[in-house]
């Protein structure tokens, strides 16, 4: 497994995301490798990390999903990668005092690639689906909480997320209602609704 530390748009580096790399074992028969090992995962984090539920989703083409995140104490950490299909995903740094505030990174995962994110608490997170049909898998470190759900606007003008549309040659992703209603940063400053 190869850890890599992340580096934002801005050419910082955030302090807590990783992206993980499997080391796949691969023969005529096709190929092999651990999606996850408790010990080799809380080795890399440095301390126990509990998942608590694992979640997937099917999305089709030029789905947009997020900004997504939950507040204290329902934060969770996400450990996301894509089995089928490909997204371009992306984290946020939320957290008030991180001299990253603001500052975002966004990464291909795909079936080929079969990289992994680690999105610890603090961070909004969403993805742009890339092909046809993709399943997303990802584990949480705490359950939904319907009231501590929160959104940050996927277009945010001070976050600046370069989503690759072009690439895929859209001008708008699709979206659903709750995130196209979601809310700008100045919003959820405004109401203490970061970390």
């Amino acid at each position: 497994m190869k850890i890599d530390k992340i580096i934002s748009n801005k050419g910082n580096l955030i302090s807590g995301p990783l992206l993980i790399k499997p080391d796949l074992i691969i023969d005529e028969r096709g190929f092999f490798f651990e999606s996850w090992n408790r010990r080799l995962f809380d080795d890399v984090i440095g301390e126990r990390i509990n998942f608590v539920q694992d979640n997937e989703s099917l999305s089709f083409f030029g789905i947009l999903r997020g900004l997504h995140f939950q507040l204290n104490p329902a934060a969770q950490g996400k450990l996301v990668r894509a089995t089928n299909g490909e997204i371009f995903d992306v984290i946020v740094d939320l957290r008030k005092n991180s001299s990253t505030f603001l500052d975002w990174f966004g990464t291909e995962l795909n079936e080929e690639n079969n990289f992994q994110l680690w999105i610890p608490p603090g961070f909004a997170h969403g993805f742009l689906t890339m092909s046809e049909k993709v399943r997303v898998s990802y584990k949480v470190t705490n359950y939904w909480s319907r009231k501590d759900e929160r959104s940050l606007i996927w277009n945010e003008n001070k976050v600046g997320i370069k989503w690759p549309l072009k690439k895929i040659n859209e001008t708008l992703p699709k979206l659903s209602k709750k995130d196209s209603d979601a809310k700008s940063i100045d919003y959820l400053i405004e109401k203490g609704e970061f970390f």
